[in-house]
C-alpha cells in the first residue's frame, strides 16, 4: 500500500507555491504525514551589494532564520493547513537544497508548483522544478496554475489517468495509480498511445482488428490482475497519435483528478526527461501530475 509519511513542499511565497502547499497539506492530513515546508534563501549572512553613486557599496542583512520561520508560520497559516507542518528555512542553492532535504528526510513525496516568482506565464521548468523532477529521490507531484488554490476536502483522486508505454518507470507508476485509486474507491484509466499515425485527432481503437492494436490491448489488460480489477475500476484505452497530445486530450475529454506517469520512457534511465512526453504533459496538464522515476539500473 502506498503511504506518504514524509512530504516536502518548497515554497517561495508565490501563488504557485501556495497552491502547491494547499495540495501538500491535504495529502499530509490524509496520510497523517509530516509536512516539511521548505523555504530556501541565498544566505542568512550580511552581504555587500552594489549601491548608487552616493553609496557605491551597501551592506544588506537578510532576515534571520528564526524570524523567517515565524513569518512562514504566520503568513502561510501552517497550523491551520496541517497539524504536522514543520517550517524549515535553509540557505543555499534552491535545487540542491530541495534534493538534499528530500534525501535527508527520506521523503516519500515532493510537492511543487510549476510557476514561480518569475511570472505567471513563465514556467519554472528549466529551473527549480526541472531540477527537482530530474534528480528527486522520490515521486514528485507538480501542481499547475489551473488547479484549485485552496482545497477544503481531502484529496481522493477518484479518477486517475495512467499513461503506459510498458517501460519500467511506467510500470512502477502503475503501482502508485492503482493503490491511490484503491484507497479512494476510484477508477484508473490506462492509456497507450500508438505513435505511428500522423493524424492530430485521436482515434479510439474500438472496431480495429490489426495485430498491433490487439497486442497493445492485451498487454494493457494483463498488466492488472483480475483480482485487482475487483477493487479498482479499470478502463483500458489504446489510441493513435502523439503520446503527450493524447494524454492531455484524454485528461481533458473526461476530466481526471490526477495523472500518474513514469519519468523515463522506453529509452531507459539515460533518456533526457525534458523535451520528452513527461515534460510536455507536466507543462500542459490542467490537473496535478505525479511523476515517478524508474528504479536505478545496477
Amino acid at each position: 500500500m502506498i503511504e506518504f509519511k514524509q512530504i516536502i513542499c518548497p515554497v517561495d511565497f508565490s501563488q504557485s507555491s501556495v497552491r502547491a502547499l494547499a495540495h501538500a497539506a491535504v495529502i499530509a492530513r490524509w496520510y497523517d504525514a509530516e509536512l516539511t515546508v521548505l523555504h530556501v534563501v541565498p544566505t542568512f549572512d550580511a552581504m555587500q551589494v552594489r549601491g548608487d553613486l552616493v553609496q557605491p557599496i551597501r551592506v544588506v542583512t537578510p532576515m534571520p532564520r528564526e524570524q523567517m520561520l515565524e513569518e512562514m508560520t504566520r503568513s502561510l497559516n501552517l497550523a491551520a493547513l496541517s497539524p504536522r507542518a514543520i517550517p524549515t528555512a535553509e540557505a543555499g542553492d534552491p535545487q540542491a537544497t530541495i534534493i538534499d532535504e528530500a534525501i535527508s528526510k527520506k521523503a516519500d513525496l515532493i510537492v511543487v508548483g510549476t510557476h514561480g516568482l518569475r511570472g505567471f506565464k513563465r514556467l519554472l521548468l528549466g529551473s527549480v522544478t526541472e531540477a527537482v523532477l530530474r534528480k528527486a529521490p522520490c515521486p514528485v507531484l507538480t501542481v499547475p496554475p489551473h488547479a484549485s488554490a485552496t482545497v477544503s476536502e481531502p484529496v481522493t483522486f477518484k479518477r486517475i489517468l495512467c499513461p503506459i508505454d510498458f517501460s519500467p518507470s511506467a510500470l512502477l507508476a502503475l503501482g502508485f495509480a492503482l493503490d491511490l485509486a484503491r484507497q479512494a474507491d476510484g477508477l484508473v484509466k490506462l492509456l497507450h498511445a500508438m505513435e505511428w499515425l500522423p493524424d492530430e485527432e485521436p482515434r479510439i481503437t474500438a472496431g480495429f482488428s490489426i495485430p498491433e492494436v490487439r497486442d497493445a490491448r492485451e498487454r494493457l489488460r494483463t498488466l492488472v490482475s483480475e483480482e485487482s480489477r475487483t477493487w479498482v475500476e479499470i478502463d483500458d484505452l489504446v489510441v493513435f497519435g502523439s503520446a503527450s497530445g493524447e494524454i492531455l486530450r484524454a485528461a481533458e475529454t473526461e476530466p481526471v483528478d490526477l495523472i500518474v506517469m513514469g519519468a523515463q520512457g522506453r529509452g531507459g534511465i539515460g533518456l533526457a526527461l525534458f523535451g520528452s512526453t513527461t515534460q510536455q504533459v507536466v507543462r500542459g496538464a490542467m490537473c496535478p501530475v505525479l511523476t515517478v522515476r524508474g528504479l536505478p539500473q545496477s
